[in-house]
């Protein structure tokens, strides 16, 4: 499929994919899902199991970030999240810091470190993406981890908060200050090597959802890397400092930047959480019997499951189109990206929501996995950029005021 023109459809290498992905959702993720979720560890066996087989692998997720169609990630993890989305974020959690390395650092910095992140077959690692904070949610432009040249060296120092495998990870990215006068613009990020002393892991969080995700702070403490750490380089780093301070637009944001390119793959996880749910639903509507005949049969319950497949379908196509144009490199003139998140995101928790109402009182209970996927649907309104925030974004760019 050529990346000139969208294409509804993905290609045969896609579809094999998704083929292949699907089936080891449903026969090892999914199976998996209740012990992981009440556990709340990550679940080792599974990331293992999945990276024997190669599916855990830098190769494997390169190759369907790159896929010439843009639909290679998404698909992949719209599956993944149909087995569970807790497991489904230990395994692609990595991700995120990769396309952090990957958008902010030299060619050098991610053939370096790019395979550090994931191990091998035979010992998988992880990697971390640190920006939030304590006090820098959704306004990023907070951040008060400092990091501060010294004789060839950064040194960083900070909290960082709500990282998904904060602290266990061989590879932490963390985006730091190096010029708090100058908000956003003076951030850069960081990458800190498996080993390094000074950090440590702070608080594990206890989660209403995706609880077989790690989540963690992290905390810096006078930790000191080389200068060789720094995501771009200094030189780069230097000129989009000067240009800041002259009041120039720098186009370069180290948190941001990561954001808007992972915001598709985001909405393809809700996609996935949505379509477990409606099947669930869906499949005991046309079982369940009340007054003599199958639930599905009453006008009530099937127009809900008809919304539930129509808002699914709208948002998985804002969500291919959304990755179609990163992978083309179209700009996202509308905020596409955070179009394809905002919908998926309240899609995912509204469907799952509706699916526990069909079920009635045993959807209610942990005998059945709706309530497990109301949870972890949540969460996609939140992380990454809230609705809010997505909210924001988007009028900007379709207003082109500086809506606050």
């Amino acid at each position: 499929m050529a990346a000139s023109g969208f294409c509804l459809e993905p290609g045969d290498d896609v579809r094999e994919v998704r083929e292949w992905v699907h089936a080891f959702a449903r026969d090892v993720i999914r199976p998996a899902g209740a012990e992981w979720d009440e556990r709340e560890e990550t679940p080792w066996p599974i990331i293992q199991e999945a990276a024997k087989i190669g599916l855990y692998s830098l190769d494997f997720f390169a190759q369907q970030w790159f896929e010439e169609s843009g639909l290679g990630i998404p698909v992949a993890f719209e599956e993944l999240f149909w087995g569970d989305a807790g497991i489904g974020l230990s395994i692609v959690g990595t991700c995120l810091a990769a396309a952090a390395l990957a958008a902010n650092g030299t060619p050098e910095q991610a053939g370096r470190w790019l395979p550090e992140m994931f191990g091998t077959p035979q010992e998988p690692r992880l990697g971390a993406f640190c920006a939030s904070e304590p006090d820098a949610g959704s306004d990023i432009g907070a951040i008060r981890t400092r990091a501060v040249y010294d004789s060839g060296d950064w040194v960083l120092d900070g909290v960082k908060t709500w990282v998904t495998n904060g602290g266990i990870a061989d590879v932490h990215i963390v985006v730091a200050s190096v010029d708090p006068a100058l908000g956003v613009r003076g951030q850069a990020s960081f990458l800190v090597p498996p080993g390094t002393p000074g950090l440590s892991m702070g608080q594990k969080f206890r989660k209403h959802g995706i609880r077989a995700s790690h989540t963690a702070e992290v905390v810096l403490d006078g930790v000191r890397v080389p200068g060789d750490c720094l995501l771009g380089g200094k030189e780069r780093l230097d000129q989009r400092l000067a240009r800041a301070r002259a009041g120039e637009r720098t186009g370069e944001q180290a948190a941001l930047r990561t954001f808007e390119t992972t915001r598709p793959a985001v909405a393809a996880m809700a996609v996935g959480i949505a379509r477990a749910a409606y099947e669930y639903a869906r499949d005991y509507a046309g079982e369940r019997e009340q007054f003599g005949r199958k639930i599905g049969e009453n006008q009530a319950v099937a127009f809900l499951l008809a919304e539930m497949a129509t808002r699914i379908e709208a948002a998985r196509l804002l969500t291919w189109r959304a990755a179609w144009l990163a992978r083309s490199g179209r700009p996202f003139d509308n905020a596409e990206g955070s179009m394809a998140k905002l919908v998926a995101g309240e899609t995912a928790v509204w469907v799952t929501e509706q699916a526990i109402q069909i079920l009635g009182g045993a959807g209610y209970t942990r005998d059945h996995p709706v309530e497990r996927f109301h949870r972890d649907a949540k969460i996609f309104t939140i992380f990454e950029g809230t609705s809010e925030i997505q909210r924001l974004i988007i009028s900007r760019a379709v207003t082109g005021l500086p809506v606050r």
